[in-house]
């Protein structure tokens, strides 16, 4: 794996930098402004430490432009959704819904976001735009996204963890993603809504797992446990079911995305290499009894907002003999609908956290928050 160090100054031959660093020095995040504040990567053990973010040094290294999207990498991205159906923002209207025809908006993959306020901890990023989604409808907005480095006193208290020894090695960064409603018209179902989604891309190893508790329950009244048919149905030996955890292949050999709906994700989800002891964990604000999340599926849908709440992505060749996008793998989560009346804000913040040691280090946390071990992951596959 590339340091931080090395990352970073690959990035700075083709794009401005911003770093974040805690009061030791140890813990840094890179940030692009002309990425939407992109975090590219970060570190837990300074410039030498391993770069957590991965990155698309073949796109940099081009220079292109690509007209569909630009798959710089960077492990967290603001991005909104919906992607597919009658109110999506990737397809223009009446188009089918095909790769040929999906294209990411420039607001959230060529354009710059403004910084309104930075310090050694922390920076503000701005953005007005306007969207229009596929039944036609136009969205005028705020965007207002500011990224904090914590330390390990606050991501004690944030993760709910006892304590975190001196022999572990972390890096933890929130985002807040606020959008507000410019326009002088609200934002309501009938004219389809938004939703913050936030990803991240992570380098992969055949030694990857990632995995997501969950609500269990009759399916009748929760829902299928895990949606697993976004790009065909993911084999059994790359996905697992299991007592209220959910496993799923990061090894970056096969395509494939996973989703849970409201009902049955909980607010954090992680994964850990069990070669090299690196456990990451993403922490969201999920709102109690909400249930309103727009629909990704590339298809005109009945239901417009039972989309999901978090999702998974391992990437893979699209199809045999063709060059995957990374590869890597992905967390990623969302915010409900957005049904602002005119001037209202949402907010859907994010922690991303990473960490480093030795099993038996790393196995208290892994208790703590997710109730699971090392061993649980090495023999879930």
């Amino acid at each position: 794996m590339a340091t931080y160090k090395d990352d970073f100054a690959f990035l700075q031959d083709y794009i401005d930098l911003i770093e974040l660093q805690d009061d030791s020095g140890n813990s840094k995040v890179a940030i692009a402004a002309a990425l939407q504040g992109r975090v590219m990567t970060s570190s837990a053990s300074g410039k030498s430490g391993r770069s957590y973010g991965w990155i698309n040094k073949a796109l940099f290294k081009s220079k292109d432009t690509l007209e569909h999207i630009n798959v710089f990498g960077g492990e967290e991205r603001f991005w909104l959704g919906p992607e597919g159906g009658q109110y999506s923002i990737f397809f223009e209207k009446d188009a089918e819904f095909n790769l040929d025809n999906w294209y990411t908006p420039k607001l959230i993959d060529l354009e710059p976001f403004d910084v309104v306020s930075q310090s050694s901890n922390n920076v503000v990023f701005s953005k007005k735009a306007a969207l229009k989604n596929y039944s036609g409808f136009q969205f005028e907005m705020g965007i207002e996204r500011k990224i904090s480095i914590l330390s390990k006193a606050t991501l004690v208290k944030e993760l709910g963890l006892n304590s975190l020894g001196d022999n572990i090695k972390v890096v933890a960064y929130q985002t807040k993603n606020t959008v507000t409603n410019l326009g002088e018209t609200d934002w309501e179902k009938a004219n389809g809504l938004l939703s913050i989604w936030l990803l991240g891309m992570y380098n992969p190893s055949p030694d990857t797992v990632m995995f997501f508790p969950y609500h269990s329950g009759e399916t009748a009244k929760l829902g299928e446990v895990v949606n697993d048919t976004y790009f065909g149905k993911v084999p059994s030996d790359r996905l697992m079911v299991k007592e209220a955890v959910i496993y799923f292949s990061g090894d970056g050999n096969y395509r494939g995305k996973i989703g849970l709906n409201p009902l049955r994700a909980k607010d954090i989800a992680g994964s850990y290499d069990t070669k090299n002891n690196i456990l990451t964990i993403v922490k969201y604000n999920k709102p109690d009894g909400v249930t309103d999340y727009v629909n990704s599926m590339w298809e005109i849908q009945d239901q417009p907002f039972s989309g999901d709440v978090i999702n998974a992505y391992n990437d893979g060749e699209p199809s045999p003999g063709e060059k995957p996008l990374g590869p890597f793998y992905e967390l990623e989560t969302s915010s409900p609908a957005l049904a602002l009346k005119s001037g209202e804000s949402a907010t859907h913040i994010q922690l991303t956290c990473h960490f480093e040691g030795s099993s038996e280090t790393l196995n208290p946390i892994l208790n703590d928050v997710f109730g699971i071990s090392v061993e649980d992951i090495k023999n879930a596959l």
